[in-house]
């Protein structure tokens, strides 16, 4: 286990470093760097630099004793300055996008943009006992002698909107079934003691808030209203997605934000 000093984090990286800020991909608690492939091929076809990593205790990314949201955001920042990343827009979905804010609270000087994607600004509703519940009901399958395989043949088809092709759930789940225990317990250890409301309005980048449908997890009206407490934030829904709307819809989310990225950070213009 890493304790003290920032150890650096395993990545994917692909495309060639440009005028435009690096893409950095940030995936949620079931997810890992590859599951992100179809979008990076995506935008690397666009001339993007891209960049996906494993969180702590995730893959090949050394664990982190104590693991909480400043030591995945500091975990980022080394992973930043290692790649030589001047520029990013950060792209996080669901627990990725809690690390984006906690990196824009805690390191922003090299954040060009956030893409909050299935996530929320805050655990809940603050409840210590709804918290140590959803622990306790999340990590009794673990306890139990279930496996990473087992839970995630059981969790993502809910997770999942109701047209969600068989393909795209089992990428999914093999995501979810690649993760360790220590890993997968640590990441909602720290999930539950997530808080960063207060940091919305200090947001002064380009920001898309981006919705599924269907998504119980982070619901439209939740991301929603996260994008109205950032200034200058766009929304966006995608029709027919649940929460793991990059694996559903991996074109359309593409789409989507390839459509904010030349928005805001367009091409250079040739002489």
């Amino acid at each position: 286990m890493v304790s003290g000093a920032v150890s650096l984090p395993d990545f994917i990286e692909a495309g060639e470093p440009g005028q435009r800020p690096t893409l950095v991909f940030l995936h949620g608690i079931g997810g890992r760097a590859w599951g992100w492939q179809g979008t990076l091929d995506h935008l690397v076809a666009q001339g993007w630099h891209v960049l996906a990593w494993d969180m702590p205790g995730y893959g090949a990314s050394p664990p982190i004793d104590g693991l909480d949201f400043d030591h995945l955001a500091d975990a980022l920042q080394a992973l930043l300055v290692h790649a030589r990343v001047t520029r990013a827009v950060l792209v996080g979905h669901s627990l990725g996008g809690m690390v984006a804010l906690q990196t824009w609270a805690r390191h922003p000087q090299r954040i060009a943009g956030l893409v909050l994607a299935g996530s929320s600004p805050a655990f809940g509703h603050g409840s210590g006992d709804f918290q140590t519940r959803f622990l306790a009901d999340r990590l009794a399958p673990l306890e139990a002698g279930l496996t990473l395989a087992d839970i995630a043949a059981r969790l993502i088809p809910a997770m999942a909107g109701p047209g969600a092709a068989p393909e795209a759930l089992a990428r999914a789940q093999a995501c979810m079934a690649s993760i360790t225990p220590e890993g997968y317990r640590a990441a909602l250890q720290a999930l539950v003691r997530f808080e960063q409301r207060a940091a919305l309005p200090t947001i002064s980048v380009p920001t898309l808030c981006l919705a599924g449908e269907h998504d119980r997890t982070a619901a439209p009206v939740v991301v929603r209203r996260m994008a109205e407490k950032i200034q200058g934030a766009e929304y966006a829904e995608m029709p027919g997605a649940g929460h793991l709307m990059n694996f559903e819809q991996p074109d359309a989310f593409a789409a989507v934000l390839s459509a904010f990225l030349d928005t805001h950070f367009p091409a250079e213009t040739l002489p």
